[in-house]
């Protein structure tokens, strides 16, 4: 059986962000490495999906209509 190694990584919050933090993860129940892998994740989904609409804008490539979009992603319906 495979285990893929967790990293660490250590970040500088402000006091009003590590309290808001440590109130959700009380009331969740969840650790806070939970929310902050979270926000780290989608964040850079955002990222990604920027980089890409801006390299398609930057190389002048066609524009893709949103129904276009929803039903490669399958949203259609």
């Amino acid at each position: 059986m495979y285990f893929r190694r967790s990293r660490t990584l250590t970040v500088r919050l402000s006091p009003k962000l590590e309290a808001r933090l440590n109130k959700l993860a009380k009331r969740t129940g969840r650790p806070k490495a939970h929310y902050a892998k979270k926000a780290i994740e989608e964040f850079l989904d955002e990222q990604e999906d920027y980089l890409i609409a801006l390299t398609r804008l930057e190389e002048k490539l066609p524009r893709i209509p949103l129904d276009e979009v929803r039903k490669r992603l399958g949203l259609e319906g």
